[in-house]
């Protein structure tokens, strides 16, 4: 039956009256259609207006570098370049958006291909507001307080052995083959095999970087140029080890569970529980912000205090607060709201601004040394490697215990995603999750502590 919507009565030339149709979609229909097109989380409309108005600010010279300006500038550049790599067919499934948000404003600044205003006004906005910090906290409390603690538990009881074994041998090999071909064994364990096991760009190499020049006592930028590089260098072997675990897994099928871990009755299967209901509650965000927050200052008052690095002591407190419960369920559910915001829409434009200001292009070129290459593809062959072994000895299916490991060198959960497609084994998220965030962070934590004691 024919809805009433489409149709309207009007009169006949013999007083009665009859159905007429109406078009299926209304102007407004299909402006709100339009609407709900979004460039990253901009609304189709919203995006084309931004630029007209920051264009039109720039040829006037009245652009400012506040905060609602700064917002609209670095929202716009980043999602700009996600949405460009999003549009190229092979590199999008690599973790290309987050690559491009962070390595094009930097080229385009090098090159004086980006307009002087802007330029000035992204860096001044990014200095001033410092929100990279307000990031780091969020991304890295709200990922940690959203997993379930019962996953927490059994996920570093399963992986555990084959994660931490695969870190050490990788760390061994990844060092030994860097400073062998003449990087130096200091900056190839701490410049290229760390950074591929730090967890990503959120979780791993903004708060690595960030605690190195807290640490060196020098600028971020040319730290996080290094880091990211070999972060992107993991992710893409990673991602090629994974297909071939694929193939091989169709090759020797006694070899994979083919999506489950263990080698174990259903009811011992790797099962991301559900998360506990949740109704959107505005305050439980902001509980969930303030604790973020509170737990980063904490991490800042140990710096001022003990000198240690304020991105460990975050991480430290975050975990055992999950581990013992410290945190009721309601805030962890706005803990949960919080990581999506940020890592959904705040990741790019950060990024962005990170580029611009932070990243010299010049680093970035010098970080792409075929001795870099060999040094991130032989580490993380011998994460995976050693994961397929190790996992095959403690009853786990050596494939899958393979690809989690290749999910400890990839590019935080968009690398988990990408891994894990290319594997054809999404099942894996859950420990996939535990291998980037919880493996990423005790990487991170241990890194950090020899760095500060080794300087």
């Amino acid at each position: 039956m024919k809805s009433a919507a489409h149709h309207s009565t009007v009169s006949t030339p013999g007083g009665g009256t009859q159905a007429a149709p109406l078009p299926a979609h209304t102007f407004r229909d299909r402006w709100w259609a339009i609407f709900d097109r979004r460039v990253g989380a901009l609304p189709v409309p919203v995006y084309l207006l931004l630029i007209a108005v920051l264009g039109a600010m720039t040829l006037k010279g009245k652009l400012a570098s506040d905060l609602p300006t700064g917002i609209a500038l670095v929202a716009v550049g980043g999602f700009t370049c996600a949405e460009l790599a999003k549009r190229i067919p092979w590199i999008r499934h690599i973790g290309a958006t987050s690559i491009f948000a962070a390595f094009i404003p930097s080229m385009l600044v090098y090159y004086k291909l980006m307009p002087l205003p802007i330029v000035k006004a992204v860096t001044d906005f990014t200095n001033r507001s410092n929100f990279l910090y307000l990031f780091i906290a969020a991304i890295i409390v709200g990922s940690v307080l959203s997993m379930d603690r019962q996953t927490l538990i059994k996920g570093f009881v399963r992986i555990f052995i084959p994660v931490a074994s695969g870190s050490v041998v990788a760390a061994l090999v990844g060092t030994a083959v860097g400073g062998a071909l003449g990087l130096g064994f200091k900056h190839a364990l701490f410049f290229v095999v760390v950074p591929i096991m730090a967890g990503g760009v959120g979780e791993g190499a903004l708060p690595l970087s960030a605690g190195y020049a807290q640490i060196m006592g020098v600028a971020q930028g040319p730290l996080f140029a290094q880091v990211l590089s070999a972060v992107m260098l993991g992710n893409i072997a990673a991602i090629c080890c994974a297909g071939l675990l694929s193939y091989l897994g169709g090759r020797r099928p006694k070899w994979t569970g083919h999506g489950r871990l263990t080698v174990a009755e259903a009811d011992d299967e790797a099962v991301q529980p559900a998360p506990p209901s949740f109704e959107f509650d505005v305050s439980s965000v902001a509980a969930a912000g303030a604790t973020a927050i509170a737990l980063y200052l904490l991490g800042v008052l140990a710096h001022q205090w003990f000198d240690w690095p304020a991105p460990v002591v975050m991480l430290v407190l975050v975990v055992a607060a999950q581990l013992f419960q410290v945190v009721s369920p309601r805030v962890q559910g706005g803990a949960r709201f919080m990581y999506g915001f940020f890592s959904s829409a705040v990741t790019y434009p950060l990024m962005f601004a990170i580029s611009v200001a932070m990243t010299p292009w010049g680093e970035i070129v010098t970080a792409f040394h075929w001795v870099n290459i060999v040094t991130a593809v032989s580490t993380v062959l011998s994460l995976v490697v050693t994961g397929f072994f190790v996992g095959r000895l403690v009853g786990m299916y050596p494939v899958e215990a393979a690809i989690v490991n290749a999910t400890h060198s990839g590019l935080g959960g968009t690398g988990d995603v990408a891994i894990l497609t290319a594997a054809n084994r999404m099942e894996l998220m859950p420990f996939a999750q535990i291998a980037t965030r919880i493996g990423g962070a005790i990487t991170v934590m241990t890194a950090l502590a020899a760095f500060a004691f080794l300087r």
